[in-house]
Order: C-alpha cells, then structure tokens, then sequence
C-alpha cells in the first residue's frame, strides 16, 4: 500500500502531461488551420519585436532613437526577413533626419533610417525563390521606403537583396549597394555606356562617385573626374585616367571635352554648367541633385510635384535644343540583376568602397555626428552584434 501511495504522484504526473500534450496539439492545430495558406508566417516564430533606431521627429542626431522593441511586420509574400550584421550611413540618412523630404515622410513619423544592408536571411516570403533561410545578403532599400536598416531586423523585397560576395566582409559589404546602384542606374540605365566611350564623373571621392569610376573601368571606358587633394591618389588606383582636383585646378581648362556622358553627383549650378558644356552632342548629362524633394518641402506635395516636373521639363527641353544632349535627375532604384553584377564585380575586387569608421548601433548618435561635422569623408558604418 505504501508503494502504491508512493507512485500516486508519478501516475497524475503523467496523466497531466498527456492532457497537457493533448490540449497543446489542438490548439496547434486550431492556429493552423486559421493561418491563410497564401500567409508567410515563418517570421511570427522567429521574431516579432526587435532593436532598432527610430526617427520620432527630425533633427540633429540627438533625437534618434534606439528602442529595444519595435515591432516586426509580418512578411508579404515576396519579401525578405534580413538578420542584420551591418548598415552603411549614407548622405539620404543624415539628410532625412534633418528633415530632407519633409512633405513625404513627416505624416509617416516615426521613422527607421538606413537603406544599406548585410546580412543573413531569417526568413522569407511564400513567393521567395532566389533566397533561402541562412545565406548571407546584402542589398539596399528604395529611398522612400519608411521601415529602413537601422534595426536588428530588416525587410527587404527579394529583387532588391543577392548573395553577399564571400571575399567580403559584412562591414565591407554594407559600403557598397545603395552607393553603386545609384551609380548603375545613371550610367547602365540612362546613359547605357559601353566599351571605349569618355565618362566624366564629378565629385568622384565619394561614394557614388567612386562607385561609378569602378563601373566605367570595369566596362571598358575611359574615366575622367573631380575629386579633393585627399582622394586623388585612391581615384586613380581605382582606374580614373585622369583626376582633377577642383580646389586648385580649373576643372574647364584642364579637362578635354567630348565626354559621352556625365554623371554629377554635386549638383551644383557650376557643376552643372561646367558638365554640360563638356558634353558632345547626344551625351547624358545626369545629376544627383534633383529639386523635387526641395520643391515638395517648399510648396507641398500638391504645388510642388507639378512644379519638379515642369521644371525637369524645361531643362530638357533647354538642353536638348541648345547643346543637343539629354538632361536627367537620376536616383536609386531596385534593379535585381545591377545588384548581381555589383556582387561579381565586388567579389572579383574590381568594386568596392572602403570603409573609414564603424560604430556600434549603441553609438548611432555619435555616428550622426561625425558625418554631421564632416569629421570622416569617408565611409561610416553601424554594426550590429
């Protein structure tokens, strides 16, 4: 009898895990079976909050934000989930905190900056083909997008992430798409350089800049550009047959016109006139500096979109009649197979963009500032643990 008392709370202890299994396998099947079948919810199991900066309003870098538990939408059925190792700064990022593109992204606040991205994939999409949980990533975000890299999480569509090159770190690898796809699109979807043709590329010490000499070297033309003293040795490295620095040379006397294109990434009005006139007939000239942003600050989206058109308009218009060549704003844009010849190129070494500092996510703020104070030309890179 004793034995029998002894094993009493054995037996109830099993008979409740019975009913605890049993209770738990219906209630999985119930949540299931309520689970739409066109719905990626691989995600909801691995993460559904996660760190990221937050832009709650606009301004210096001290109003970012780190927030230990932002939540994590559920994927769509062509999106990526991206474990993020590392994030780029670029100019777009400083830029909007400050309040670049008010009139878009003012009724969109709070914010998460960032557009580069390296990584791995931790979860994908129902209609995700091209990308598997576990490879290592790398890509950028369209600049309007709202939810950006900033976080421990990132999502991204499947055409705008492919393979992080494996010669590479992810540090190194965060540097380089936004900067180069901004760069492709000017010169491989515009201008559609080829082989023996005469590029100018203003303003290549930075990042575009450099990305693109990279990419006109790597086609077979012949790269001419303006750059700061500090940058003249590594522009030449990169292949550029001939650098001007703009701070002591005159950029008209010293350069020979006839460039087939011209990819300006200062957008100044000297630059775009200097751009211009070295242009022969049918060039592209393309700038980065666009005004439709500024005008939609300045007059909202409902004067001001209409008035970016008209003015892009008339510019063309102007140009195409008196110098016989086409003008165009160019911007980022997801192109799938740009991101793919990036990574071969980055992964041959024939592209890359290095990299001056890394911060922690910890110190976004003092990263912020850095590039605020023009205390690092180069470079910044945000790493995440």
């Amino acid at each position: 009898m004793g034995k029998i008392q002894a094993l009493l709370p054995l037996v109830f202890f099993v008979r409740f895990l019975k009913l605890l299994t049993a209770t738990t396998m219906r209630f999985l099947k119930l949540r299931t079976f309520q689970i739409p079948a066109t719905t990626s919810f691989r995600c909801r199991f691995i993460v559904t909050t996660c760190r990221a900066v937050v832009l709650p309003r606009f301004g210096g870098p001290d109003v970012l934000e780190l927030r230990p538990d932002v939540p994590v939408p559920d994927l769509k059925p062509t999106e990526v989930l991206v474990r993020t190792r590392a994030v780029s700064i670029n100019p777009l990022d400083t830029r909007m905190r400050s309040g670049y593109g008010r009139s878009i992204f003012e009724p969109l606040l709070p914010l998460i900056l960032g557009r580069d991205v390296s990584g791995e994939v931790a979860a994908t999409g129902a209609s995700v083909r091209s990308l598997s949980v576990g490879q290592e990533v790398f890509g950028a975000l369209h600049p309007t997008a709202v939810r950006g890299t900033y976080a421990d999480y990132a999502i991204l569509k499947e055409d705008e992430l492919t393979l992080k090159p494996v010669s590479i770190s992810h540090v190194e690898a965060s540097a380089i798409p936004f900067a180069a796809l901004t760069a492709w699109r000017a010169l491989k979807s515009t201008a559609r350089i080829a082989e023996g043709q005469r590029i100018l590329v203003v303003g290549g010490g930075g990042a575009v800049g450099f990305s693109a000499i990279q990419l006109c070297v790597a086609a077979g033309c012949h790269v001419s550009t303006t750059c700061g003293s500090q940058t003249l040795e590594r522009v030449l490295a990169a292949g550029a047959e001939q650098a001007v620095d703009y701070t002591s040379e005159d950029i008209e006397s010293v350069l020979k016109g006839n460039f087939d294109a011209v990819l300006d990434t200062i957008g100044a009005l000297e630059t775009e006139r200097v751009g211009i006139n070295l242009l022969k007939r049918g060039g592209y000239y393309m700038t980065l500096q666009g005004e439709a942003a500024s005008l939609c600050d300045r007059y909202g989206l409902t004067v001001g979109l209409p008035a970016a058109s008209a003015m892009l308009l008339k510019k063309q218009l102007q140009y195409r009649f008196s110098h016989g060549i086409e003008y165009s704003w160019t911007y980022m844009r997801a192109d799938a197979e740009g991101l793919y010849e990036i990574s071969k190129l980055s992964e041959a070494g024939k592209l890359q963009i290095p990299v001056e500092k890394t911060f922690p996510i910890t110190e976004v703020r003092e990263a912020h500032e850095v590039k605020d104070k023009r205390q690092i030309p180069g470079k910044v890179v945000l790493e995440l643990d």
